[in-house]
């Protein structure tokens, strides 16, 4: 075991991924972590000793990330710097990696404390307008994917969880979809994996029009969306799949993750209340979910205001 002023920030990253990171973290954000060490910042700032690292240094290494990020990239003429959601990442490693050193007593306190990472900006939600949809559906069918697309928007799972669901999740007779994994792409395979979050793991109630669907499936796999060649589908190709039948269709483009936004608009708008949609959702509280929703929930707010002024209104004497 090293003694606190034998550590660079190199030395004492790699001991902390391998000791608290990676057993941990799911592998996605493990993986992010490692490239985020090896890749940019031991090579910057890694020799320099843990005991010596300063807010500056950080703050310096944000910046160079910024403008140099991807010197491979300047020399194909594209943008060489680092987008403001990585750096803020790569931050909040460090913040991490850092709080176990102090608790560690190998520093006194985190230099990242000192630092300002970049904020990032919101992506602008985006749906399907309600009027669109029969024509989505419509280039779906011939498409042939109707079904895969048709679920998700009637259910507002995530990608992965829509393409872990298996015949054996689903209660076509009570109605019930039972969310137990999801399939990610790992090193290259497609792979099941646990969920997300502890709230992930829940029962969703489906209306007759989508068991309807379901029940006119074919069950050629375990897998109630299934690969061509057997197994779980990529998550890739159902991405691809979705911008092909948006451009048929003359749709604007959206992301998949923007399917799990529109049911939720929808289900808000149709009378489904936060608590429950949140359940639904898998989110880890309905305070997440109405500041999600926020706009749409405010827009409802004021149509019951108005509602409510009217029939006061009415109740006036002339």
């Amino acid at each position: 075991m090293r003694r606190a002023d034998e550590y660079t920030l190199g030395t004492w990253l790699q001991t902390w991924y391998e000791l608290y990171a990676k057993p941990h973290l799911r592998f996605p954000t493990a993986e992010y972590y490692r490239r985020g060490i090896e890749l940019h910042i031991t090579p910057r700032i890694g020799d320099i000793p843990l005991k010596k690292l300063t807010g500056r240094d950080l703050q310096g290494l944000y910046k160079d990330l910024r403008e140099h990020g991807r010197l491979r990239e300047a020399q194909k003429g594209k943008q060489p710097g680092l987008s403001d959601s990585t750096i803020r990442g790569i931050h909040t490693m460090l913040h991490n990696a850092l709080d176990r050193a102090v608790k560690e007593r190998l520093i006194v306190r985190n230099p990242a404390d000192d630092c300002v990472p970049p904020k990032i900006p919101k992506h602008e939600m985006k749906i399907l307008p309600p009027e669109s949809l029969g024509t989505f559906f419509e280039e779906a069918r011939r498409s042939g994917v109707f079904e895969l697309y048709y679920i998700d928007l009637a259910t507002g799972l995530r990608r992965g969880e829509l393409l872990g669901l298996k015949w054996a999740d689903i209660d076509l007779s009570k109605g019930i979809i039972h969310v137990r994994r999801q399939v990610l792409r790992q090193n290259g395979k497609v792979v099941e994996a646990p969920l997300k979050t502890k709230n992930s793991y829940r029962n969703i109630a489906i209306g007759a029009d989508t068991v309807k669907v379901l029940k006119g499936m074919e069950q050629k796999d375990e897998y109630v969306f299934p690969s061509p060649y057997g197994g779980p589908m990529s998550p890739d190709s159902v991405l691809h799949m979705l911008q092909r039948v948006l451009k048929r269709a003359g749709l604007e483009r959206i992301r998949f993750h923007d399917l799990r936004h529109t049911f939720s608009v929808l289900a808000l708008q149709n009378g489904v209340d936060v608590k429950t949609l949140s359940a639904m959702l898998g989110h880890y509280s309905a305070g997440f979910t109405l500041d999600t929703y926020a706009h749409v929930t405010t827009s409802m707010q004021k149509q019951a205001a108005n509602a409510v002024g009217n029939f006061l209104s009415g109740t006036l004497q002339p």
